[in-house]
């Protein structure tokens, strides 16, 4: 009795000096866990080519591994440079009539003023615009050098997570408290969700930019392409979503006399491109997981509050396997008497 004892004191207390030390190594490297993910999700991209490469052509592992680096590389980097060299063009072809431009604002600030007695450039609202340019400068600086952190920890997870993929399936495997049956469940579950999201989310985007472009070019909105382009990487807010975007032209065309246009952009984006980006995005997600439509908008926004950028992709993976470990719970325990 004394050495079982024993034996289940050195256990809790290992167990309990895991999980604290775990809980200081991930409070203290959270900020490189977007890396982390996106390191991730592209390694569930590429599994199946780092298999073929490696296991049936018997490519060396270091080999195989840069090639397919330089293969995502390639596929970030290309439609990134071709899609901001049309938005350089686009801005750069933009009439600056400065003359216009302060004309419409002053026109502006006469009305607020006429009709509501606000005065749009008093000092109390200049003092507020000038603190709030400032914040979204500093915020900007600040995403970007934390980009460029996230990019470098990604590579070099990605490097490494490549090389020795199978040795760290492996170890993993083993590690999750399951049944094997329940272990197979789960991983893939994991690799599913990963995969479709990561379809998913960018073919919904160029969808949905695809028939935004259109309803500007139908009723006359300026610079259709760049405002296309916004409206497609605006898919991934949740709940706003395009609104973010088309709403503003909306009123932009109202306020420069446009009301035909003005209220058929409205509708048109109300009635159908909103309407496209939820039929779209539950088609796809039933199509490539089969995951409930308010999995994915509730884990949507679960992962952009937790993770970022890369919750649009974990936030949902992590509300399935959450219901999932209840149905393992079910199974095991509840339906066979094991409590």
């Amino acid at each position: 009795m004394a050495s079982t004892g024993k034996e289940k004191y050195w256990k809790y207390s290992l167990g309990i000096l895991i999980l604290l030390l775990g809980w200081v190594i991930i409070k203290e490297l959270w900020m490189f866990v977007n890396g982390l993910l996106g390191a991730f999700t592209i390694f569930v991209m590429v599994r199946r080519q780092m298999i073929y490469l490696t296991e049936k052509k018997k490519m060396n592992h270091v080999l195989a591994t840069i090639l397919i680096l330089f293969e995502v590389a390639a596929v970030i980097t290309v439609p990134l440079y071709f899609m901001i060299r049309a938005l350089l063009g686009k801005v750069q072809n933009i009439d600056m009539d400065i003359s216009s431009l302060q004309k419409m604002i002053e026109n502006l600030e006469i009305q607020l003023r006429q009709r509501f007695g606000y005065d749009l450039f008093s000092s109390e609202n200049l003092t507020t615009a000038t603190g709030y340019i400032s914040t979204v400068i500093q915020y900007l600086i600040s995403q970007m050098s934390s980009m460029v952190v996230t990019v470098v920890v990604l590579i070099f997870l990605l490097y490494f997570i490549l090389l020795n993929f199978r040795t760290i399936e492996q170890y993993f495997y083993e590690l999750l408290p399951f049944s094997p049956e329940n272990r197979k469940n789960i991983t893939s579950e994991v690799y599913v969700m990963v995969r479709s999201n990561a379809i998913g989310i960018p073919l919904l985007a160029i969808i949905q930019g695809l028939i935004a472009y259109i309803g500007y070019l139908i009723f006359g909105v300026p610079s259709a392409l760049l405002f296309g382009f916004l409206t497609c990487f605006s898919t991934i807010i949740p709940i706003v979503g395009t609104g973010i975007v088309w709403v503003p032209i909306v009123v932009y065309l109202m306020m420069v006399g446009d009301w035909t246009n003005a209220i058929g952009l409205g509708a048109f984006c109300a009635i159908i491109l909103t309407n496209i980006d939820n039929v779209i995005r539950f088609i796809l997600q039933k199509k490539l997981a089969d995951t409930h439509p308010l999995i994915t908008v509730f884990g949507v926004i679960f992962g952009l509050s937790v993770f970022g950028f890369w919750g649009i992709i974990f936030g949902p993976l992590l509300l399935s396997i959450f219901f999932l470990l209840v149905k393992m719970f079910k199974t095991e325990y509840l339906d066979k008497g094991n409590m």
